[in-house]
């Protein structure tokens, strides 16, 4: 009988508590609980950012940590232009197509993609070069609900819907369309996924009725692969022909299951979250790493889900109901930079101007004593126990803005001196005796002063675009401002306490946008009706978790980064009137997967 390490090439080491880390075939003697142990494979779905423009029959390419999501619709019948690239956590805007196109298929990777085929029957081909979109030259059949892999300069485009189901295959050199050996069996909605051109496959679709048949290419010739367990249309998949995975797709209704292929069967594994048929996919990526996004399932969705098999557990940064608070209100303000454990509200309205206070303690709200002057459209700096509030206004007086400063200490309010101008909507950033005061909106103004726990005074550099009810993060001389109530309400600018420098735009409108952190990392979520998140890495903007509720007005309070936060109060998009509803932001976290082991 053979010893562990005779096998594995490895002792088994004594530990007395579990280790962060593990591979596969590794094992250890927890002495603590007296177990064998070791790390365990996981294969599962798990959430990331959504698209930022939700669609349905678009087309996909690129991997898992670079994808890049082409086309689409939004049905019943609007094609789309757009392209939207992934980091691995979210998506940003990528370059526009010539032409909207939808029901199409695309291959290739995140820098180098062709999009090509497409409803009624298009024949046109688009080349992307990470950055903007070229017409190439046209296929030589113009078809629909196609099938793509390979690489930009050596694709595939295969099966598809001309006036009728069609076998047809062509091969893209980087300039021109050839027509290749045809598909043993003619269908539409078809699979296909395939990082070359001679690692790809085909799979499921429509003749008469749904099919799992599978055709393996070798970049001349297709041979019959194994059948899908789950025979369906509007599928998609990633990986190659020796490790594959397709998801997705429609049989009498969408599907959320995923197969794997070992380059002879299939084999079932994990389900989707979302159920949808006409998605897009990782055709260029592996399949242990693969990504699944947009789709129709009960309507257009921007879902957007990573497939892992590793022995890591990835639990997904994800929002959740919080407490709720004592009163219901459009939020005056927080003071920021301070942790989720330890916020402070105050102010707002709901039909008139409120001087509560509350704070939240990590599990629970209490009321605080009230400010000495009611108000809403304001916002702070500071602690719970050492914030500042300027300015605002009071419901349904004929001059409503002010310029009344107040500080906290804890325990009460106390005025001191004024704010410089009689404004609302002003932003805020630092500490009680470092704070930063951005804009305002009465009128819209791209006044920034400084505050040193005693005086006002003007900063040395202004906005670029004058704001107001725009959000501000960081210190006095490294923050972070964005979105406001000038359209397109985008607009992003980072201060170094000097001078301000307009960043990346924010991917979705942000008047009455919320948002935390410390300069250069934030977490946006909500404004008006936008419930997407948006993260800031310093770099680029990308789409992060989605909030469950779309408020009007509910600010954030977070710790110094982007990986927590939270949101509460605000009215309820459209107004419907005023909530107390909270939500939590925990961002994501990988701990490796222990399981125990006999050793009998």
């Amino acid at each position: 009988m053979s010893t562990y390490r005779e096998i594995i090439g490895k002792k088994i080491k004594k530990v007395s508590s579990d280790p962060s880390t593990g591979i596969d075939g590794e094992m250890w003697y927890n002495s603590s609980l007296g177990k064998l142990r070791g790390p365990k494979l996981v294969e599962a779905w798990a959430s990331g950012g959504p698209l930022t423009d939700a669609r349905a029959d678009l087309a996909g390419a690129g991997t898992q940590t670079a994808g890049l999501a082409m086309a689409g619709v939004d049905r019943p019948s609007t094609p789309k232009n757009v392209s939207e690239e992934y980091n691995g956590t979210g998506w940003a805007s990528g370059g526009n197509t010539p032409g909207a196109k939808s029901q199409c298929a695309g291959c290739g990777s995140q820098t180098a993609a062709i999009v090509f085929g497409g409803a009624s029957q298009s024949a046109t081909t688009f080349k992307y070069n990470g950055s903007t979109f070229s017409a190439g030259n046209s296929m030589n059949t113009g078809r629909s609900i196609l099938a793509g892999f390979g690489t930009a300069t050596a694709g595939v485009g295969a099966g598809g819907y001309t006036t009728t189901n069609s076998n047809a295959v062509e091969e893209f050199d980087g300039t021109s369309w050839t027509a290749g050996n045809a598909l043993t069996t003619a269908r539409r909605s078809i699979g296909g996924t395939g990082p070359t051109q001679a690692g790809g496959m085909v799979f499921g679709g429509q003749t008469t009725a749904k099919v799992g048949n599978t055709e393996v290419y070798d970049g001349s010739s297709w041979t019959a692969g194994g059948t899908m367990n789950n025979a369906r249309e509007g599928l998609t998949g990633s990986g190659s022909n020796t490790a594959g995975l397709c998801f997705g797709g429609y049989t009498t209704t969408n599907v959320a299951n995923s197969e794997s292929y070992d380059g002879t069967s299939w084999t079932e594994g994990p389900d989707l979250a979302t159920a949808r048929r006409f998605l897009g996919g990782s055709v260029g990526g592996t399949a242990p790493a693969a990504l699944a996004f947009g789709g129709f399932a009960s309507n257009d969705t921007g879902a957007t889900e990573e497939y892992n098999s590793s022995t890591n557990t990835i639990t997904v940064g994800a929002w959740a109901s919080g407490p709720a608070m004592g009163t219901g209100r459009y939020l005056g303000g927080y003071g920021t930079n301070t942790p989720t454990s330890a916020a402070i509200t105050f102010g707002g309205h709901s039909t008139t101007s409120t001087a509560l206070t509350e704070t939240f303690d990590g599990s629970s709200w209490s009321e605080q004593p009230d400010m000495n002057t009611a108000r809403s459209r304001i916002k702070g700096f500071g602690t719970q126990t050492a914030a500042a509030v300027m300015g605002g206004r009071v419901v349904g007086t004929p001059t409503d803005s002010m310029d009344d400063t107040e500080e906290y200490n804890g325990s009460s309010w106390t005025n001191v001196n004024n704010y410089p101008s009689n404004n609302r909507g002003i932003g805020g950033a630092g500490t009680q005796t470092a704070g930063l005061a951005l804009g305002g909106t009465d009128p819209a103004i791209a006044s920034v002063f400084d505050y040193d726990g005693t005086n006002w005074t003007a900063a040395e550099g202004n906005l670029n675009t004058a704001r107001g009810y725009l959000s501000g993060w960081g210190t006095q001389t490294a923050a972070g401002a964005a979105g406001g109530s000038v359209s397109p309400n985008k607009q992003y600018e980072e201060y170094n306490g000097s001078s301000w420098t307009a960043k990346g735009s924010l991917l979705v409108s942000g008047d009455n946008i919320s948002g935390s952190g410390s300069n250069p990392s934030a977490i946006f979520a909500s404004g008006n009706s936008q419930p997407v998140g948006q993260a800031w890495d310093g770099t680029a903007w990308a789409t992060s978790p989605s909030r469950g509720t779309a408020n009007v007005g509910g600010n954030f309070a977070a710790g110094v980064d982007s990986t927590s936060a939270l949101v509460s109060s605000g009215y309820v998009y459209p107004s419907t009137g005023p909530t107390t509803a909270s939500e939590l932001f925990t961002g994501q976290t990988t701990a490796v997967n222990i399981k125990d082991f006999t050793t009998s």
